[in-house]
């Protein structure tokens, strides 16, 4: 998918400045860059078990909607990097081959998740949904999907903090160093996750 973005922002690039896809361009070469640098922050181990665990990039429906889409079980970087979180998140190695044997049932489409009803429900429900009705044979994996899969898109952990660094660092108290307002920040944080295990928060 990630190809085809990239493909498109060339594309459009190049009719824009009139040129052929052959030749250099360098406000591409920036695009590019800039891209490939995001891409590289969002491909972490837990992104990829979280896009592997997702029912809908092995339907049909997806697959066929492009012409090099792949099942997640067949990218070998995205294989590497999920074995990278299973090996840290299951450091036994008999757990993690029981989560390694639940994911080849799922990606393989086998026993119950090869059945008919399950096949088709995976490109129509919602990633979530899916998990909690079909993934009752694999439980290790369920735990992870569902809490992978529920987490939303947001940027209000972040706002919150941009809250509190202003807070912190304010027109009156403009002389500190960042090292200090980071700090600072992270006590503050700290202090309130501390305060809810407090009886007068309960």
């Amino acid at each position: 998918m990630w190809d085809d973005v990239i493909e498109k922002v060339k594309n459009i690039i190049y009719r824009h400045e009139e040129k052929e896809l052959t030749e250099g361009s360098e406000f591409y070469d920036v695009v590019y860059a800039i891209l490939t640098d995001r891409w590289t922050k969002s491909s972490s181990p837990l992104h990829c078990l979280a896009h592997s665990l997702n029912p809908r990039y092995y339907s049909d429906t997806w697959l066929s909607a492009a012409p090099n889409r792949i099942p997640p079980h067949l990218d070998i970087k995205l294989s590497e990097e999920r074995n990278k979180f299973l090996k840290r998140y299951f450091p036994s190695s008999e757990a993690r081959t029981a989560v390694n044997i639940e994911f080849a049932r799922f990606s393989g489409q086998m026993d119950i998740f090869g059945c008919p009803d399950s096949v088709e429900e995976r490109g129509i429900m919602e990633p979530r949904m899916w998990w909690i009705v079909r993934g009752a044979s694999a439980t290790n994996l369920q735990k992870i999907a569902l809490k992978l899969l529920s987490q939303p898109c947001s940027s209000s952990c972040c706002e919150r903090n941009w809250s509190t660094y202003s807070f912190i660092h304010s027109i009156r108290r403009n002389k500190i160093l960042p090292k200090r307002a980071e700090d600072l920040v992270f006590v503050h944080n700290n202090l309130r996750l501390l305060s809810r295990t407090n009886e007068h928060y309960k």
